[in-house]
Order: C-alpha cells, then sequence, then structure tokens
C-alpha cells in the first residue's frame, strides 16, 4: 500500500490555472497507477484522468479532456494535475489514488487515496 499527499489547492478566480501534486510514498508507488477525482457538495466523487506507472498511457473523462492534464515522471514520487481556465464548477475537494491496475477510471479500483486538497473558484 502507498501514501498519498495531495497539495496545491486554494482559492483562484475564473479563468485562472493550479497545478495539483500528489506526493507518494512506498516502495512499490512507482508501480502503481494514480488518478485523480474530485467530489463538489452534495455530488458524487467524478473521475476525472488516470495515469499508468509508466507514464506512457493516459485516460480523461471526456468532461475533462482539453482542461486538465495529468502527467508524471517514470521513477519520480509525485504526480501532477494541471487545470487550465478553471470554472466556478470546478470547484471541489480534489483526490488522488493509485491504483495495481494501472490507468482505470472506476473509484473501486483505487486502493489507496489521500485526504484531498480544496479547490474553489471564483467568479
Amino acid at each position: 500500500q502507498v501514501q498519498l499527499v495531495e497539495s496545491g489547492g486554494g482559492l483562484v478566480q475564473a479563468g485562472d490555472s493550479l497545478r495539483l501534486s500528489c506526493e507518494g510514498s512506498g516502495r512499490s508507488f512507482r508501480y502503481y497507477g494514480m488518478g485523480w477525482f474530485r467530489q463538489a457538495p452534495g455530488k458524487e466523487r467524478e473521475f476525472i484522468a488516470a495515469i499508468s506507472w509508466s507514464g506512457a498511457n493516459t485516460v480523461y473523462a471526456d468532461t475533462m479532456k482539453g482542461r486538465f492534464t495529468i502527467s508524471r515522471n517514470y521513477g519520480d514520487s509525485t504526480v501532477y494535475l494541471q487545470m487550465n481556465s478553471l470554472k466556478p464548477e470546478d470547484t471541489a475537494v480534489y483526490f488522488c489514488a493509485a491504483s495495481v491496475k494501472g490507468a482505470v477510471t472506476r473509484a473501486a479500483d483505487f486502493g489507496s487515496w489521500g485526504q484531498g486538497t480544496q479547490v474553489t473558484v471564483s467568479l
């Protein structure tokens, strides 16, 4: 199992950009697929993007394509989520998660989760 800590959230204005980081620890972290999810108040957790252990494969939710980019460098302990042209509806708690199944999309396939980082987008 790996331990995950997100950072980089905050309060921004509509149109701004943010880069979230997810620091992983644990001997096998580099071999896990990683994903980003978000959860807004009163809504279900929503898949954003996932990346394979090598970084060669990525998958995005259709609604997230174009503005969000997931990345990692092979061997590094950090996964990133670049978010551009942020909108008020992007306001949520953002979570990173690790999966032994690679770049998958279902929350149930991720066995380790971070505590989340709050992103608030104002008009």
